[in-house]
């Protein structure tokens, strides 16, 4: 049957010389996967241009749930997405981000708090006119509230250990490995206080924005079944050097 909804491209691989598949999160139907025809002509109803990382798109879709890979029909520019490609940290910040929900978000049916958090997501990275550097960090915390690990930073202290095993922090450092010593805790918890408006107050060094984000990425794989790693971490990382 065919259907109209919004969807959030993640990302393409090639198919066959004609036809692309796209990872897309859809408002109506969760996580889907679309084949496309990778035709140029001026005619296409589903241009190339439009599937780049983090694209908020208008699709109109030929969707059967007994089948693993949907096809679009139409494709149109939902929300324009200038800032977001030519300014390279947001681009970075994008193709970073659209790789961690397409590896993180598994579900497959409608889920409209998440979707309207992504997309407000979006709108806030494109419209920012200030440091965006700590964007990523706000969003992967906040992210992990829809993937039931968010952590529980009601009893911290200074002086605490963030026990990443168990997402919470703690007086007594941790038998097992997997957890922040006290400085690094300090950081964690701060940035549990901070949202996309005041993110820019959130002063860190190169360094100590590498150490979070690596340790946010162990935490996510502590909690997540199957969490390969990021390809596009390192691209992440030469932008903030």
């Amino acid at each position: 049957m065919q259907y109209k909804t919004r969807g959030i491209v993640l990302h393409n691989s090639a198919y066959s010389d004609i036809y692309s598949i796209t990872l897309i999160y859809t408002e109506e139907f969760g996580m889907s996967s679309y084949l496309r025809a990778k035709s140029k002509s001026r005619k296409t109803r589903t241009p190339q241009s439009l599937f780049h990382a983090l694209a908020v798109l208008d699709l109109e879709v030929d969707h059967r749930n007994l089948r693993d890979i949907q096809r679009i029909k139409e494709a149109k520019v939902h929300i324009p997405l200038i800032s977001l490609l030519n300014n390279p940290v947001k681009s970075a910040i994008g193709i970073f981000l659209a790789e961690l929900i397409g590896k993180v978000v598994k579900e497959v049916q409608t889920n409209k708090i998440l979707f309207d958090f992504l997309l407000q997501s979006i709108q806030v990275l494109e419209l920012t006119d200030k440091s965006c550097a700590n964007f990523h960090l706000v969003f992967m915390v906040t992210l992990s509230r829809f993937l039931g690990f968010y952590p529980d930073d009601s009893g911290y202290k200074e002086g605490m250990f963030f026990d990443m095993f168990n997402g919470v922090f703690v007086t007594n450092k941790p038998l097992h490995p997997h957890f922040l010593n006290p400085d690094e805790s300090r950081f964690f918890y701060n940035l549990l206080r901070i949202k996309y408006e005041n993110m820019t107050a959130f002063k860190l060094t190169g360094v100590e924005r590498k150490t979070i984000i690596t340790a946010i990425l162990e935490y996510y794989r502590l909690h997540l079944t199957h969490f390969p790693g990021i390809k596009s971490l390192d691209i992440l990382h030469e932008v903030f050097e």
